[in-house]
């Protein structure tokens, strides 16, 4: 009910967390939970942006190096490192992050296509940008990230 009132009105929710120093956002629909980084397991022969895979209450839970697949520098896993479970058809995948922020509502008129010139690998893992009161956020496209290929 409230998803649909969302809809009319135009707004959704939208989690933020940065990667390095970049303000990215994710549709809270898409957010299952949000996790300290724990200690990972290491998947050999994986590609270089799987951080590893963890047991998240009897669920093996692969982890994404977000800022590795965004082509960004690698991630140092800290105290504010946080993994954003999302949910993938029925597997649950997470996404390695710096830091998290807020949770804000976004109005849709206000998103704005990525500009020219992110291209190629990056601009295929956003929906677009959002112009919020603390800045410019890059709302991810979840099922890109999530997709399988090179990066």
């Amino acid at each position: 009910m409230a998803q649909q009132a969302e809809e009319k009105n135009g707004s959704f929710l939208v989690s933020t967390f940065r990667v390095g120093e970049t303000l990215l956002g994710i549709d809270t629909l898409r957010v299952q939970e949000i996790i300290r980084a724990a200690d990972m397991t290491r998947v050999h022969h994986a590609p270089e942006y799987v951080q590893g895979v963890i047991n998240l209450r009897g669920k093996i839970v692969t982890v994404l190096d977000l800022s590795r697949k965004l082509d960004f520098s690698p991630a140092e896993v800290g105290d504010e490192s946080r993994v954003i479970i999302v949910d993938r058809e029925d597997e649950y995948v997470g996404l390695l992050v710096d830091s998290i922020s807020d949770v804000i509502v976004a109005e849709r008129e206000r998103m704005i296509p990525s500009p020219p010139n992110v291209e190629g690998t990056q601009e295929k893992f956003f929906q677009g940008v959002y112009r919020g009161d603390q800045g410019l956020i890059a709302v991810l496209d979840v099922e890109e990230v999530l997709s399988i290929g090179d990066k």
